[in-house]
């Protein structure tokens, strides 16, 4: 009997558990932290073997194979243990896609991954296709799989982190959207490190396959330090996508256009997104008249440029999930209205360089959203001349709609991460929706 160790029981490991349990293998999971109750759960409610507060050594190198969640660093002293045995270590991406027939389309990038994976498993859904979706986003492939492997095509969202655990994991449509500076913390602060583990998501693809690539990381990759031969060694068919949308409202696939204005989708990288999403489909044979439909029915997560309300004749924009200067970026270029912008929060080493121009040209005021906004006060003050300080959703809020008028809109687009006020970004992004709703009632 295989023995199989999960490293880390959070949703990715607790899919990786159920599977192998399905699968026939000895399972043992285990984890450093303590386990949420609701996993804790199902791990006794399936009588699966596990710990918790510890790795457990010499057990763990006694499995045959490690599936290791993707929170979980390679510097890790077990993996690094497990690695010195040669015991292998995998990532639970690379686990589920051995268990499964279904054609699968990977989606990463360091922006816009979710939008594009829940657009495009809208537009297959919407033309007929026998479709599911997991990954980074809902639940966990291997989850998915264990609970119903009756699809034909999986749409996945793919980290990083994800991709650096896999070996024979091949899609049959692969997207990569775009590489800006994230999680170099887990890369040696090198974006070159961070660029190659994004282009991994293409190392096993064919020519039967094909991968769909920004145009810029096409022709500009010495950017990132990687050669062509880096390149070069990839086999898909490749189909590269501009950001260059001279119509706002439109996109143009093989000379087919399509159009966005009745969509919740605004801005430019949306336009990307939903060009690279209309690619996948017509590669899937769906029809132009059911991705219109589709592209007409989506609807976005909460926190990704989700209009809150109207209050007073000013809109009420909640875009939490941005938490890196480059989504601030596309959402301020999105706005066409006089903007009052809510930023500020944990702060990951950001350069507010690339905002200046944008700033200059449409924010009338800053509000900072966090404990320590010292260097949002510092960089915007010769820029912005209404810049206030703000301790909670609320008082943000408040402060902003003193200086938005009729016609302007209130952006909150932190361009950091949550985590010195909120649990987390969809935290932050509901406490703003309340404060938004007590201040229309």
């Amino acid at each position: 009997m295989t023995k199989t160790t999960i490293l880390g029981a959070a949703e990715s490991g607790i899919g990786a558990a159920l599977l192998a349990q399905q699968l026939g293998h000895q399972v043992f999971v285990s984890d450093f932290s303590k386990i949420k109750e609701a996993y804790k759960a199902e791990l006794e409610k399936n009588n699966l073997s596990y710990e918790e507060g510890q790795h457990t050594e010499k057990r763990i190198l006694e499995s045959d194979e490690v599936v290791k969640s993707p929170g979980i660093p390679d510097t890790a002293p077990i993996v690094q243990a497990l690695e010195a045995k040669g015991i292998p270590v995998i990532s639970e991406i690379e686990f589920a896609s051995r268990h499964t027939n279904a054609k699968i389309i990977a989606i990463t990038g360091s922006n816009g991954k979710t939008t594009t994976t829940n657009l495009t498993y809208q537009l297959l859904k919407t033309g007929g296709l026998n479709v599911g979706m997991a990954g980074n986003v809902g639940i966990s492939f291997a989850r998915s799989i264990y609970e119903q492997d009756h699809y034909d095509y999986y749409v996945l969202e793919l980290s990083s982190f994800q991709l650096d655990g896999i070996e024979k994991f091949r899609p049959h449509i692969a997207v990569l959207l775009n590489i800006t500076p994230d999680h170099l913390d887990r890369y040696d602060y090198e974006m070159s490190n961070y660029a190659r583990s994004k282009f991994r998501i293409a190392m096993n693809q064919t020519f039967d396959d094909l991968l769909i690539l920004n145009y810029d990381l096409g022709v500009n990759y010495e950017d990132f330090d990687i050669s062509g031969e880096d390149l070069d060694r990839l086999e898909a068919r490749r189909s590269f996508v501009r950001m260059d949308f001279p119509d706002k409202g439109k996109i143009k696939v093989n000379d087919v256009a399509f159009d966005l204005s009745n969509s919740t989708l605004r801005g430019p990288h949306n336009q990307f997104n939903a060009t690279c999403a209309v690619q996948i489909a017509k590669e899937l044979g769906i029809t132009d008249t059911d991705i219109q439909k589709g592209l007409n029915t989506f609807k976005n997560d909460p926190h990704r440029l989700e209009s809150v309300a109207k209050v007073n004749g000013v809109e009420y924009i909640n875009d939490s999930k941005a938490t890196n200067v480059d989504s601030t970026f596309y959402a301020l270029k999105a706005m066409l209205q006089p903007t009052v912008l809510i930023m500020g929060g944990t702060d990951k080493g950001n350069d507010y360089t690339p905002l200046i121009e944008l700033v200059e040209e449409k924010v009338k005021a800053l509000i900072c959203l966090g404990v320590d906004n010292e260097k949002l006060i510092e960089f915007f003050s010769p820029i912005i001349k209404n810049i206030e300080e703000a301790s909670g959703a609320m008082e943000a809020v408040q402060r902003a709609s003193v200086y938005a008028e009729e016609g302007d809109v209130v952006l909150l687009s932190p361009a950091c991460a949550s985590f010195d006020l909120f649990e987390n970004y969809k935290d932050r992004g509901e406490k703003f929706k309340a404060a938004v709703e007590f201040i229309s009632s």
